[in-house]
């Protein structure tokens, strides 16, 4: 059993440990074995922490001889994508400058999880300060999709998700604000759910300052897994209160019933569809039909404007209070693709920017309205395939033909919902995936609908990297 280790998923791994099957040690090392079996072929791990691994495995281990139990995730090894707060390691933010910033805690979600007994195992990469939908930077390198090296892995948190899909671990923490947990998910073929804004407590010790607007409303702190169960174990470890983050809302992780009823959208803001993913997306609706859901093809409202609101407020505050900033530490292809990407569209000023406000709240309205209705809603991550590497910085065209594809991801962000993304086939040597969004504070939903798809469909990962 040892020699598969590091092809199960969360659950199984804490289920093998509890009942003494396999210690935790073995299953570390499982990891770190295959860490440095795969990773030189797709550069997601950046930084390997096996001493400190192994001695929190025999510390786990020592705690099972003696009859303790130190949580639902006792031994559990799980990565650490660079911009989260990690005792022992640099929150660089994917900038050769943050190799010194040592954050003196750990952030909320990851104590909480270090606390139900997982084990920290490894950092991995991003693109510079997150603000790509490609993972690379000039202090780690490029990150490979292992389905086709050619193309990308996603971003922002595309080393976990790359690290999960070839089994490097079994659980990676990330983080989305504007699909930075799903759209890598889709990339790679793997699971993550984005939960409800104030569901899981965020805080950064080393920023210089509070995050803007926006990003206050728009960015949460997530999981990334292989399995939909394993995101809801995990989720139930990170998400106690922790007064670092004030908007942190004490709601339980189980609502009231709702009806078993999905809207489903294929391309919601007509920005065209690839027929993979279209496939893909109507195969998942059969798997719901099956599981006894009510299926109703229905696009929900406004996505198109959610993409431009969303848009709006996020490159206003790019362009008004970070730009400055930004282009004296971004390395050359970071930089380049948020200047593309603000000059795409007209540079709102203070009117666009409190009318976008006002706006978002109305689609909210709108949305909660269509929820009451249809509790669930099916659609694709992005409308599209992974692009070729270096594709969004090809030319002016790129950042807004992204955008658009990813309409409904970044709806998901204005309006501060739930979305759990799972993988639902493979097509043409690429792996095809779909999200599932629920109303506010009810993952539940959209978990128990993730796993009837995943129960009927399959699990696609992980794999042996690939090279095209």
């Amino acid at each position: 059993m040892t020699d598969d280790l590091w092809r199960l998923g969360v659950a199984d791994l804490a289920d093998a440990i509890r009942a003494r099957r396999v210690t935790g040690r073995e299953v570390v090392q499982a990891h770190l074995d295959r860490i440095a079996q795969v990773n030189g072929a797709v550069n997601a791990v950046t930084v390997v922490l096996a001493e400190q691994a192994l001695a929190a495995a025999d510390e786990a281990d020592r705690a099972a001889a003696s009859g303790r139990s130190l949580g639902p995730l006792h031994g559990v090894p799980f990565t650490v994508k660079e911009n989260i707060d990690l005792v022992g390691s640099a929150t660089t933010n994917g900038l050769t400058l943050g190799e010194a910033l040592l954050p003196p805690v750990d952030s909320p979600h990851i104590a909480q999880l270090k606390a139900a007994g997982a084990i920290p195992i490894a950092r991995t990469n991003m693109p510079d300060v997150g603000l790509r939908w490609h993972t690379g930077n000039a202090l780690r390198g490029e990150t490979l999709n292992p389905w086709n090296a050619d193309l990308t892995p996603g971003g922002s948190s595309g080393g976990d998700a790359a690290a999960l899909a070839t089994g490097m671990t079994p659980l990676g923490m990330g983080n989305d604000v504007g699909g930075s947990l799903r759209w890598p998910s889709q990339c790679c073929g793997t699971a993550a759910i984005r939960p409800t804004l104030g569901r899981v407590p965020e805080h950064l010790s080393l920023s210089a300052g509070d995050r803007p607007m926006s990003i206050q409303l728009m960015a949460v702190e997530g999981p990334m897994a292989r399995h939909v169960r394993d995101l809801a174990l995990a989720l139930s470890c990170m998400t106690g209160r922790d007064s670092r983050d004030p908007w942190w809302t004490p709601v339980p992780l189980r609502g009231e019933g709702a009806p078993r009823r999905v809207a489903v959208t294929l391309d919601p803001a007509s920005a065209g569809i690839h027929p993979d993913v279209e496939a893909g997306v109507l195969r998942a609706a059969d798997a719901l039909r099956d599981a006894g859901y009510e299926v109703c093809e229905i696009d929900p409202p406004r996505v198109a404007d959610a993409r431009e609101t969303w848009f709006v407020l996020l490159f206003a505050e790019i362009a008004e209070m970070l730009w400055p900033s930004l282009e004296l530490v971004l390395a050359e292809p970071g930089k380049r693709f948020l200047e593309l990407a603000m000059a795409s569209g007209p540079r709102p000023g203070l009117l666009e920017y409190m009318q976008a406000f006002a706006t978002r709240l109305t689609i909210a309205r709108e949305w909660a309205r269509f929820l009451e209705q249809y509790p669930l809603v099916l659609g694709p991550v992005s409308t599209q395939q992974p692009f070729v590497a270096g594709w969004d910085i090809s030319g002016a065209h790129a950042p807004r033909e992204l955008f658009g594809s990813l309409s409904l991801v970044v709806t998901v962000n204005l309006l501060g919902l739930p979305s759990l993304a799972l993988p639902v086939g493979v097509a043409n040597g690429l792996p095809q995936g779909v999200q599932l969004i629920g109303d506010r504070y009810r993952e539940d939903l959209c978990l128990a609908a993730g796993q009837s798809i995943e129960e009927r469909l399959g699990v696609f990962t992980p794999v042996e990297p690939r090279r095209s």
